[in-house]
């Protein structure tokens, strides 16, 4: 078995997208994108979910005081907190330009924070954000709000009032314990301050802690990581992220304060992939979907037992709504006809709000196949099966079958007349998987490295 996976994985280690959306974003048609086809997307599927299901709002909060290296996110690294203030104002113009398109009172089923280091801000800054972006809305009564905080700077004030303005989940970006790996990505924070921000979450009655973890890191090696995960299981986090490090220096330059040779071979790894899986196994976490690990009990575990899982631009939540409208710098809005980004640096953002105009960048607005596809592919990331019964004349998915055969004879998926499901030795390939269906990836093959290596 541990050659057959070795042979897989040797194979299937491509680029290929992660699959937060279809299309994605570097197959954003952005010549038939406009402001107003935007806005009328983001009208037509309010009116359509927002007394049931409600919506989600993205926060995308830039400022770091440090630069990881490893970081892929779009953010801003300064000490300066003078910062805040402007910028949470121009989050609140841009969330009144959002007010006006609605014309109606938005129920919030979900808030996430993400950064950047969204602990950056001081926890009254925080409480001014939330408040304001509140104001006039009305509380879904199964609401999530959660956020991303680092370790090293996350106070008891952040904790408290983030759980009295009704967040009950919040991530700990970890990445590894290993103290020669942290100072390579220059993220340091100690088991000391990991304990206690972990501790005071659920004294306080915090629901839900996850930790992020990173394989494939520079200079990580087979003890390191065994010995991070050990710690982990002491600690007992209820959720886990356990993904690849995706290095893409092209895009990111502080990924180039090291090189390839500093980075696992591949062979490396894949056994740093396989012996985190196997303990976070034998530590009771289950897996779900693509990199994400629950103890039993957990509501994104039971969301995935149930075929309730969702994935969009902000990973894999418990819960579906149709329209996720993304505040702030670089933030990407979904709603479910159409895509938007908004400009990706902090000066372009404040100076449009402040012009009252919507700070978008590009966009896409999806088309029947694309629709179709999508669906797919969303039911592939979050069900590990999909069906087409009734679809099998579109033309994307005639071409794309083909292309999972081969799949098929290595048993990672099984195929039949109407649809597909995805092997257990399948569930590590989810991305070449849905790769085999993404018709514009394969009408327009890149000329240069777009993507992270799958594995």
């Amino acid at each position: 078995m541990e050659n057959y996976l070795k042979n897989l994985s040797d194979k299937y280690n491509v680029p290929v997208p992660r699959y937060t959306s279809y299309p994605t974003t570097p197959y954003w048609d952005n010549q038939t994108f406009s402001e107003k086809a935007w806005k009328d997307t983001v009208k037509l599927s309010f009116d359509e979910s927002n007394r049931g299901s409600g919506i989600s709002l993205y926060i995308h909060l830039p400022f770091c005081e440090n630069l990881c290296t490893y970081c892929g996110c779009n953010t801003r690294i300064t000490k300066n907190h003078k910062v805040e203030e402007p910028y949470i104002a121009a989050v609140l113009k841009e969330w009144a330009l959002y007010h006006d398109v609605l014309q109606d009172a938005p129920v919030i089923r979900e808030i996430h924070l993400g950064g950047g280091t969204p602990t950056f801000f001081s926890a009254q800054n925080l409480h001014k954000l939330i408040d304001g972006i509140l104001d006039g809305a009305h509380i879904h009564e199964k609401a999530e709000f959660s956020f991303e905080a680092h370790p090293a700077n996350t106070t008891v004030d952040h904790l408290q009032t983030l759980y009295d303005l009704g967040f009950r989940r919040l991530s700990l970006g970890i990445q590894d314990f290993d103290p020669k790996v942290q100072f390579i990505i220059n993220r340091q924070q100690t088991f000391e301050q990991v304990l206690a921000v972990t501790l005071e979450a659920r004294r306080i009655g915090y629901s839900s802690v996850n930790y992020d973890l990173i394989y494939g890191l520079p200079q990580q090696h087979l003890d390191g990581l065994i010995n991070t995960m050990n710690i982990v299981g002491s600690l007992k986090p209820d959720r886990i992220a356990f993904y690849s490090y995706a290095h893409v220096p092209w895009i990111k330059p502080g990924q180039r304060r090291f090189t390839e040779a500093d980075l696992p071979t591949p062979e490396l790894k894949g056994k740093l992939h396989n012996a985190g899986r196997s303990l976070l196994t034998s530590f009771g976490y289950q897996e779900i979907g693509m990199d994400h690990f629950a103890l039993p009990g957990d509501e994104l575990l039971e969301a995935a037992l149930t075929g309730e899982l969702h994935r969009n631009f902000m990973g894999y939540t418990q819960q579906h709504t149709q329209l996720l409208i993304g505040l702030g710098v670089s933030s990407i809005s979904d709603s479910w006809y159409g895509f938007a980004q908004n400009v990706k640096t902090v000066e372009e953002y404040l100076a449009i709000t402040a012009a009252g105009e919507f700070p978008l960048m590009k966009g896409h607005l999806l088309s029947e196949e694309d629709l179709v596809l999508r669906r797919h592919i969303l039911n592939i990331m979050c069900k590990g099966a999909t069906s087409w019964k009734g679809q099998e004349g579109q033309t994307a998915l005639i071409e794309g079958l083909p292309r999972l055969e081969e799949m098929e004879n290595d048993g990672l998926v099984q195929l039949h007349p109407d649809g597909l499901k995805v092997t257990p030795q399948g569930k590590r390939f989810l991305r070449n998987i849905c790769f085999c269906l993404d018709a514009r990836l394969w009408a327009a093959q890149p000329k240069a490295q777009l993507f992270s290596m799958a594995i």
